[in-house]
């Protein structure tokens, strides 16, 4: 991103969020959060008057889950706005989501025309705008969501979350997975028409550490044994990356583009794509 995090936080938001600042360039590792996290759609940068002048947001549910603390919010009166807080890191709210739907639309745009009923695969529930997008889109064959944390599963099927994600959990298409998506990816032998992966703030920005070796070589390679002939490799990131363009390319990906996203501030976000030969 061009401009940097907020050097601090108020006070009041200290017990939940880390504070942390990153430099100007694409490495964010951070001491107490693997690489970051994702500020809202709404404004990348809160500035601290902002955080002082708001409610303070609400604690709806707080899990210890396989991979650290996961925390659902709302901010503002009922309905308000969901925010979801892993390790004390923000990962992703319910303001906009213009990014997450064009993950999956991108996909399938890039996807051969005239393909019957393509499977897509979806890596990471998060609240639920690339799954409800996906259930919008009647040429969508079977639709796969592999997120591994229980708590956000649940607040889909039982909580707050539902009120985005009921009716696309209904539809009889979509099947909901709870693993590491990594690992799925490695060991499952099934295939897809695409693979639309948003489960960090992009390749070079990884929510925790583990995550990292999806954009490796060896991940790559790994997405394309899990693609079709003529599949699709769509990965959401806070911002453009010519390193990731250079990594598909090197993986034997075709057609490499990136689309940009605009946000209220700072840096676009932008899904970067990879097709394989038909």
């Amino acid at each position: 991103m061009s401009a940097p995090f907020p050097s601090k936080f108020t006070s009041e938001f200290t017990s939940e969020f880390t504070s942390r600042t990153a430099p100007e360039s694409t490495s964010r590792s951070t001491s107490e959060c693997a690489s970051g996290g994702r500020f809202s759609s709404e404004e990348r940068f809160p500035s601290e008057e902002r955080f002082a002048s708001e409610e303070r947001p609400v604690t709806l549910d707080r899990r210890e889950g396989p991979y650290g603390e996961v925390v659902l919010r709302r901010r503002g009166a009922s309905p308000g706005v969901l925010e979801i807080i892993e390790n004390g890191c923000f990962l992703m709210d319910t303001s906009d989501g213009r990014s997450e739907r064009r993950l999956v639309d991108a996909a399938l745009a890039a996807l051969p025309a005239g393909l019957a009923a393509p499977e897509v695969l979806i890596g990471g529930l998060g609240v639920g705008f690339s799954l409800v997008r996906a259930a919008e889109e009647a040429r969508w064959g079977r639709i796969t969501v592999v997120e591994r944390e229980p708590a956000v599963v649940e607040w889909h099927r039982a909580g707050p979350l539902a009120e985005i994600s009921a009716a696309a959990l209904a539809d009889p298409r979509v099947r909901i997975v709870q693993a590491d998506l990594v690992r799925h990816i490695r060991t499952t032998g099934e295939r897809y028409a695409a693979l639309c992966l948003d489960i960090d703030n992009g390749p070079g920005w990884t929510v925790t550490d583990d995550n990292g070796s999806l954009y490796s070589p060896s991940g790559l390679r790994a997405c394309r044994e899990r693609l079709l002939p003529g599949g699709v490799l769509a990965v959401w990131s806070a911002q453009p990356s010519a390193e990731f363009e250079k990594a598909l390319r090197n993986a034997g990906f075709d057609g490499v583009t990136t689309e940009e996203i605009s946000v209220a501030r700072g840096v676009p976000d932008v899904v970067h794509l990879g097709v394989l030969a038909a």
